[in-house]
């Protein structure tokens, strides 16, 4: 997809579907890996898997999809090998990131500092679809637990303030990628 490609991570609520909607917005190639790349499945394997365990409380059953949120390595592979755009950033989390986050040129990943904010941002995406992912009581205290151990998230990616406005956060991700002065469109020299 793009000469130079970047992964932005980050848990639930940090802000990785705003940042590639606005990296969008200014005219850059994105990937959106929760929507085009990921799937349920056996994180030894990579096996699709599609039925919960009926066996599990909600608890359980949250946890399971949580570490089985895979993406497609060779779908990452192929679209990385791909370089018709000068720049691409994939946004999105998988728990499958040691698998292919060595192909990237850098990785950024959202954090936000207080628990009551990634609360605040899940309820409002919960307002907007009831569906999404993060607004039962079961996803929320995962996602507590997770913010306070910092569990599946790159450990060597670049930290971004995702506290700050959304501009300020797009900015620091196109300075440190050294892509702000370049043709988003892969048209300068």
């Amino acid at each position: 997809m793009g000469i130079r490609n970047y992964l932005i991570e980050g848990m639930s609520g940090t802000g990785k579907t705003t940042v590639a909607e606005e990296l969008q917005r200014r005219g850059y190639h994105v990937v959106h890996g929760d929507r085009e790349l990921a799937y349920q499945g056996d994180p030894e394997t990579g096996k699709p898997l599609a039925v919960v365990p009926a066996h599990l409380n909600e608890m359980d059953k949250t946890a399971w999809q949580y570490v089985r949120w895979l993406w497609n390595i060779d779908k990452v592979k192929s679209a990385i090998a791909d370089h018709s755009h000068a720049i691409s950033f994939f946004c999105g989390g998988s728990r499958n990131f040691p698998g292919f986050i060595d192909l990237f040129d850098g990785v950024f990943v959202l954090e936000v500092k207080d628990l009551e904010t990634l609360y605040r941002r899940l309820d409002a995406r919960m307002a907007l679809d009831p569906t999404d992912w993060g607004g039962k009581p079961e996803e929320k205290e995962l996602i507590r637990r997770l913010h306070q151990t910092k569990e599946g998230i790159p450990k060597d990616g670049i930290i971004v303030d995702a506290d700050e406005p959304l501009e300020n956060v797009v900015n620091e991700i196109l300075l440190k990628s050294r892509a702000v002065d370049r043709d988003p469109l892969g048209t300068a020299p």
